[in-house]
């Protein structure tokens, strides 16, 4: 007769948990659930001269990449600098108790979700309104213009005072505080440096709500903490760009190569010198039909006969994209200038292509692409890009193993590879490189066809990326990503290596809950328990 008690006792047991474990979840979704539904209230309450809008939120759960979508609680469209610093201060007083982060938002042209706040607050930097955009000429020429301003804005501008930035992005259509909060690079940044090493002030709205103007003289370690830092000290609202004189028109050329040795030699050949090309860029073909006939829509051979007879089919290849900027009353001199150039280089000669184009059609190069793919419907699809930072000396081990291993179909996207000085960046700010004194960017800047498993699907991608990163890491190349990206703060600690107590102390000062940035995931904002 023992039996039966013990089993009726276990039943009890067992009835008694499960209500206690209903009870309990059922309060952690009370609070949560009334904590959520105070929060619109709370938003709402503040002053503002723009609006928050909490319906209507779908676009700022999705970003260029297209791979990650997080539904924000609200969404801010800021008219002022105010508003911004008075929305993060109200999450700031509201403490650790509350799970409310901010993401600021430009054009959305992140890859990995880091404009995002799930169920957070995006702030979106395109309506932000302020004082107009400013130049100054002078000795010492800059342009004073809103953190949500696009840098093709800046462009058509600043031309208007016969001035222009000196370094640039391929594409034009982003926002200043984007590219400023990772660097900004591209064929300039041989000679320029990358954006961040071209910016004379910031205005930036920590993650406590307060709003600082910083330089170099001024509040110097926000200043340089902002700048290539991922958005996690501030928000920049405004920002002072150095320029300098602006051509009127541009010579574009490109050659190819089969050896990548001399491909390599002579690109760092030409960032060395004192006088050379204003742009220089290269990218990687893997058998192309036709390659040289579809250049002809934008370039003209300088020997049509030979280049008729060149085959690019089944080869792989680089090309060596390079830029001279002058005004048309220099045009000879430049062509001169141009063949003393390109007489010191090993390409393949039937494969020389030069264009004459203004200097505007030229620096907006991309965006011609863009109106094309999205006439087809093929730029709102998933981007797996990776960017990697390459030490010189181990260029060569890479290229081999990678262009001769791993990447051996066509890409369905540019490859990118060209070299840059590290003398022109400022190791004051938080953007991490290699610790050697040039080295490469390598892009992938790949498309994947939805709902494909072949070659140009995203999960073939996305596993050749995988095998990329597990190579660098087993042959301890000394690779840094751009545009990183990782999912536990040991991988994020491993990337900034001796600079990560530099990198934490500064996030404990400018903002210490992890109020701002949380699709980065370096640090998570503390919500306690209790």
């Amino acid at each position: 007769m023992r039996y039966p008690q013990v089993s009726f006792v276990r039943q009890n047991n067992i009835l008694f948990i499960r209500v206690f474990m209903i009870l309990f979840l059922s309060c952690i979704a009370f609070r949560n659930n009334l904590c959520l539904s105070s929060i619109p209230s709370t938003l709402k309450a503040l002053p503002l001269d723009g609006h928050f809008t909490f319906d209507e939120v779908h676009f700022a759960a999705k970003d260029f990449g297209n791979r990650y979508q997080f539904l924000p609680a609200a969404i801010l469209h800021p008219k002022s600098v105010s508003d911004i610093a008075n929305t993060i201060k109200h999450i700031w007083q509201m403490g650790s108790h509350s799970e409310l982060t901010v993401a600021a938002r430009g054009h959305g042209h992140s890859l990995q979700g880091q404009s995002q706040a799930h169920r957070g607050v995006v702030i979106s930097m395109v309506s932000l309104h302020g004082p107009e955009m400013q130049i100054y000429t002078g000795n010492s020429p800059y342009v004073d213009v809103s953190g949500g301003e696009l840098w093709i804005n800046i462009l058509h501008e600043s031309l208007k005072y016969g001035l222009t930035p000196k370094s640039w992005t391929d594409y034009l259509h982003l926002t200043v505080g984007g590219t400023l909060s990772n660097a900004g690079v591209s064929g300039q940044a041989f000679q320029h440096g990358p954006q961040i090493s071209n910016v004379n002030q910031l205005e930036v709205v920590t993650g406590k709500g307060d709003v600082v103007t910083c330089s170099e003289k001024h509040n110097s370690d926000l200043f340089h903490s902002v700048l290539g830092g991922l958005g996690q000290f501030g928000i920049i609202t405004r920002a002072r760009i150095s320029l300098e004189p602006a051509p009127d028109m541009v010579k574009w050329i490109r050659v190819l190569y089969s050896d990548f040795a001399t491909f390599a030699l002579d690109q760092e050949h030409l960032i060395s010198l004192g006088r050379t090309f204003d742009y220089i860029e290269g990218f990687v073909i893997i058998n192309r039909t036709g390659l040289l006939n579809n250049w002809r829509s934008s370039f003209n051979p300088q020997d049509p006969v030979q280049a008729s007879h060149f085959k690019s089919d089944g080869r792989t290849l680089f090309c060596l994209e390079l830029a001279k900027y002058f005004n048309q009353d220099k045009s000879d001199v430049v062509h001169q200038e141009i063949e003393h150039l390109l007489s010191q280089l090993g390409y393949i000669t039937s494969t020389l292509f030069l264009s004459e184009v203004t200097y505007v059609e030229f620096l907006d190069r991309v965006h011609v692409s863009e109106v094309k793919l999205r006439s087809k419907g093929l730029w709102e699809v998933p981007h797996p890009w990776l960017n990697l930072f390459i030490p010189r000396s181990k260029i060569h081990n890479f290229a081999d193993e990678v262009f001769g291993n791993i990447l051996t179909e066509t890409s369905n996207g540019p490859v990118l590879i060209y070299p840059v000085n590290k003398s022109k960046w400022d190791n004051r700010t938080s953007a991490i490189t290699p610790e050697e004194d040039t080295f490469y960017l390598v892009a992938f800047l790949t498309s994947a066809v939805p709902s494909s498993t072949g070659t140009d699907g995203l999960e073939h991608i996305l596993t050749q990326n995988k095998r990329i990163l597990e190579y660098c890491e087993k042959a301890h190349l000394g690779v840094k990503q751009y545009l990183p990206h990782y999912t536990t703060q040991e991988e994020w600690q491993a990337h900034f290596g001796p600079r990560w107590e530099i990198f934490v102390q500064r996030k404990s000062a400018y903002d210490p809950l992890a109020v701002l940035a949380p699709g980065q995931r370096i640090f998570q904002k503390a919500i306690p328990f209790s």
